[in-house]
């Protein structure tokens, strides 16, 4: 579905990514893992048109998007970080957010299943963080995109908010749609993974199943076969 080749990008003097190659499949749960400052970050935001690349290629479902904007119709997107008007109600954003996208959606399911329903007239500027998290997933899944982008969705989340987290994500994926996720919990990617991709400093160092991580490392656990792949590339003392 996603096919990206050789791309790069600076910020100043930070190289971020380095003639990057990537292919991701449609359907399926694809976890993109990698320390702080890797380019997890700007990977997806490569793809979204946010971050405009210095060279290479991205294309989705066979169409190069560089300069594009209307294939962002069909994706839907979390940010690590969302930035809400704090003096608007969470109903107030869902319907601005519905309004402007003009799609079919289905965010009384969703708010009934991250159970929002007491948050619905509160302003966001007075919502916890966890909270702010369940608001952005409600609007992240609001519309049947075939293509969902999750930077970092267990931010702030409590445990019972994280397993309705993992539970969508399974229907999601049952019912067809390309999923990346990046995360720093192992044990969720693990759970829900069906590929894992590790990027470190711009580069990416590993593409494959669960299986083929744990049997190229001969690590019994996702965590411990991330940190045998990161001791390969740390300098020698």
């Amino acid at each position: 579905m996603i096919e990206i080749e050789k791309l790069q990008k600076r910020f100043g003097r930070l190289e971020v990514l380095k003639s990057l190659d990537l292919s991701i499949p449609r359907g399926g749960i694809h976890a993109v893992l990698g320390p702080n400052g890797s380019g997890k970050t700007t990977l997806i935001k490569s793809i979204l048109g946010m971050v405009v690349p210095d060279a290479g290629s991205i294309r989705i479902a066979g169409e190069p998007v560089v300069g594009e904007w209307k294939y962002r119709d069909n994706i839907s997107y979390l940010p690590q970080i969302a930035h809400f008007p704090a003096n608007l109600t969470v109903r107030e954003l869902i319907r601005m957010i519905r309004d402007l996208r003009a799609r079919p959606a289905r965010d009384e399911a969703l708010i009934r299943h991250f159970r929002i329903e007491p948050f619905l007239d509160k302003r966001l500027g007075h919502l916890s963080g966890g909270t702010r998290q369940k608001v952005n997933l409600v609007l992240a899944f609001m519309f049947e995109a075939d293509l969902v982008l999750l930077d970092e969705p267990t931010s702030g989340l409590d445990p019972v908010s994280i397993v309705r987290l993992r539970e969508l994500l399974a229907r999601e994926r049952e019912a067809g749609r390309t999923i990346i996720v990046t995360t720093h919990i192992m044990s969720l990617a693990e759970e829900i993974a069906d590929e894992v991709i590790f990027v470190l400093e711009g580069r990416i160092h590993f593409q494959g199943t669960l299986t083929e991580i744990r049997n190229r490392t001969g690590q019994a656990t996702l965590e411990t076969a991330i940190a045998a792949i990161l001791s390969e590339h740390q300098p020698s003392a």
